[in-house]
């Protein structure tokens, strides 16, 4: 979510400003007020994070934003699979997901924006079906959608996104929330137990993501041995290098649960890290 901000500012000399997080993880709210200003335009935040798996106030933060008259952004990658998203009960001005996290295919995703702000938003790149008409002096774009969609789509990509939409949709949001639930509840109990394995951020609302790290034993040992004993996790920053820094750690091995996880693969997981942790103490 940083770095698209960067390559803006580098391009218009844009002042980016950053929200403080408490040692929780969450964000220190009683601070948002510090950094509006007069030239304030945009907002832009994350839903949930992928790192820690902490669960943003976005329906507030939104409506302080808009009491400034600044427009929000929200990053619903990791939220868009585990949480029911209504952008009109948000009041979101752009709304962002992708596909791979809604077990659809890689390559593609949705950039929703209210009509009236879309409509604002020049054509970022050339191509088929972004135009209307096209002379050697002046080119005129099409409407929406299609003046942002330059090229040939992703079909394939897009047919199968539907598809992973189709499926979430029939197994439910409520039966979604609910199993996630029981199995975050579950894996929090049992991995605070083990020694020498501390559980990087500890905030108000999360979801089913847990990332931890072993007392001097670096994190990609410890996700090569799990690999060893079947258990998947993910290793390294996670594309969140100031987060790590925050809290003091190179990296961290992370683990996410999802709606095709049971508490028999939580317990594999918690008797397969218990066993490497011995081994190194």
């Amino acid at each position: 979510n940083i770095v698209p901000w960067q390559i803006l500012r580098d391009k218009k000399n844009i002042a980016i400003k950053i929200l403080p997080i408490d040692e929780n993880g969450d964000l220190i709210l009683d601070k948002l007020d510090e950094l509006f200003t007069e030239k304030t335009k945009l907002l832009s935040l994350v839903y949930i994070s992928n790192s820690i798996g902490s669960i943003n106030p976005v329906k507030k933060i939104i409506s302080y934003a808009h009491q400034k008259n600044v427009d929000v952004l929200i990053d619903a990658a990791q939220a868009s699979a585990h949480e029911k998203i209504d952008v009109v009960h948000l009041d979101a001005d752009f709304l962002v997901f992708s596909s791979h996290k809604m077990y659809g295919p890689t390559g593609v995703g949705v950039l929703y924006g209210k009509k009236e702000k879309l409509e604002k938003l020049p054509p970022y790149k050339g191509g088929g079906d972004m135009i209307l008409r096209v002379k050697f002096d002046k080119t005129t774009y099409n409407e929406l959608p299609y003046r942002l969609e330059a090229g040939t789509p992703n079909i394939a990509g897009v047919v199968g996104f539907g598809a992973a939409i189709d499926f979430i949709n029939k197994i439910g949001f409520d039966y979604i929330s609910e199993q996630e639930n029981i199995l975050t509840e579950y894996m929090n109990e049992k991995i605070h137990k083990i020694k020498n394995v501390r559980v990087i951020g500890k905030p108000k609302k999360k979801c089913g993501i847990f990332s931890f790290v072993v007392d001097e034993v670096h994190a990609h040992d410890i996700s090569t041995l799990l690999d060893d004993n079947g258990v998947a996790t993910r290793t390294g920053h996670h594309c969140t290098h100031p987060l790590m820094d925050f809290f003091k750690v190179p990296s961290t091995t992370r683990v996410s649960l999802g709606i095709y996880n049971t508490k028999n693969e939580i317990d594999i997981f918690i008797n397969s890290l218990e066993r490497i942790v011995e081994n190194f103490y």
